[in-house]
């Protein structure tokens, strides 16, 4: 992986609140018409029936039962933010303004307990401009949201074809080497960025989709069954799933597979408030060597027959590079190369 470490210091932008009246108002609730702040790190709120309990790095309270009680809306955080991405973005102000990252991407809120133990997934190539701004605005907004997390950058070696759900099953299985607390996996394009902070990257009960509603989509879900972008699976959901598919090489179709893992196991799709879960895209064009998969539309319709044998019980890949860099762990592999496609037609 080039080095995209240090650069040359400039003005950037810095993500900040969007005063609106059009916000979404917090939502009627049987717990109450708020959340009552308490000490930093700390926050109580009413449950009928029971104690007023006193939740760390809110929540404490697994995430199924903080999301089945208290609407996204009335979660306490900045809310929607200006997102951009035409100033010049140096690694080295993004250190600066987050000094409690440690070497490797690694973060702990120092005045709090997380109930979850984060790894943040990103499947990469020739990507060093979006990484920039990606680590520019996501590293404050999981800050914010309190978590203790870890950046992993998953760098496919060499020139053949792309394969990003490969990449993602890699990134779970060495996030795992270096610390076996992580329970949650969240996987991200590096091209991604949310507009609200209050779409926070936790997991709960079921699989969750983050980016709901990118700009290059309208702000709208672009079909039911949409799964790709950002998602985030429990340690338990992804090995439930066999994690995700590794034949799917280039453009297209792994996130439909794992759409249909999941429905296939039983599970249902978590999703944030279309308001909530706004993302900006980073306009580029396509990569080469990832041109779209002219086999993704048949092997989508066999995901029943393929997802017991293709998964993350049997990923084959070699490690060539550990890089911990002072915002994110780089992890350089080689996967291999295609199979050969027979001629269409």
């Amino acid at each position: 992986m080039p080095s995209i470490w240090p650069s040359s210091a400039a003005s950037a932008p810095v993500a900040r609140h969007v005063p609106s009246t059009q916000q979404p108002a917090a939502a009627p609730t049987a717990l109450g018409p708020t959340l009552l702040p308490l000490a930093p790190g700390s926050l109580r709120f009413p449950v009928p029936g029971l104690a007023p309990r006193l939740l760390s790095c809110h929540p404490v309270l697994t995430l199924h039962l903080v999301l089945a009680l208290i609407p996204d809306t009335i979660l306490p955080a900045v809310g929607r933010l200006l997102i951009e991405f035409t100033s010049p973005m140096p690694l080295e102000r993004v250190q600066r303004e987050n000094p409690g990252v440690l070497l490797g991407g690694r973060y702990t809120p120092p005045d709090c307990t997380p109930a979850q133990t984060v790894a943040v997934i990103i499947p990469f190539r020739h990507r060093e401009h979006h990484l920039r701004y990606w680590l520019h605005y996501l590293h404050p907004i999981l800050r914010r949201q309190r978590l203790r997390y870890g950046i992993y950058v998953i760098n496919q070696h060499g020139e053949d074809t792309f394969n990003r759900a490969k990449l993602l099953n890699v990134g779970f299985l060495e996030a795992l080497k270096e610390d076996a607390a992580y329970d949650c996996f969240i996987f991200s394009d590096v091209d991604l960025v949310p507009m609200d902070d209050r779409n926070l990257y936790r997991c709960g009960d079921q699989p969750r989709h983050f980016a709901i509603a990118m700009d290059k989509f309208g702000f709208r879900l672009p079909y039911a069954g949409y799964f790709g972008g950002v998602s985030g699976l429990s340690k338990t959901q992804f090995l439930r799933i066999n994690g995700f598919p590794n034949e799917y090489w280039g453009w297209g179709g792994e996130d439909d597979d794992i759409f249909n893992r999941i429905s296939l196991t039983g599970m249902k799709i978590s999703r944030p408030d279309i308001r909530i879960g706004r993302y900006r895209m980073i306009k580029h064009d396509r990569d080469k060597h990832n041109e779209p998969n002219p086999q993704r539309f048949t092997k989508i319709q066999n995901t029943k027959l393929t997802m017991k044998r293709d998964g993350i019980g049997s990923v084959r890949y070699q490690v060539l590079e550990v890089s911990r860099q002072p915002l994110f762990t780089n992890i350089t592999v080689d996967i291999g190369r295609p199979p050969s496609w027979p001629p269409r037609g």
